[in-house]
């Protein structure tokens, strides 16, 4: 599976999983005086997470900090597109909300890490 952010290949292909999250509805509920229940008032759709797993290698920690820094600038608040080339799924309107890095180690190839990136998905699907 290869995976784009804006046309950009970031990501290795190993142990890579894309796991989106439904789409919810936003609501307010108020209590009014004098009627039995609440009133709801419906506010439309809210988008949805996506959550991105996998790890990322490089053959030198001096690579592997760029290849951390270049996935990190798209934590800017603004909305990209991410397409799935495998399959042809496409997620518009992401915001990266976060990327974490964890267990670091060397492998024969130089450095693997693994790490988890945290999507909101603004827009629901029309």
């Amino acid at each position: 599976m290869s995976v784009t952010l804006d046309g950009h290949i970031l990501f290795d292909e190993q142990q890579l999983e894309i796991q989106p999250g439904s789409f919810s509805r936003g609501s307010v509920e108020r209590t009014v005086p004098g009627l039995d229940g609440v009133l709801s008032i419906d506010l439309g759709g809210r988008g949805r997470k996506i959550k991105q797993t996998g790890t990322l290698q490089a053959a030198s920690q001096s690579q592997m900090d760029e290849s951390i820094s270049e996935i990190s600038a798209y934590m800017d608040g603004d909305v990209h597109t991410m397409i799935i080339t495998s399959d042809g799924a496409e997620f518009d309107n992401l915001r990266m909300d976060s990327f974490r890095v964890s267990k670091e180690r060397t492998g024969g190839c130089g450095v693997v890490v693994d790490y988890e990136i945290t999507y909101t998905q603004l827009k629901s699907q029309q």
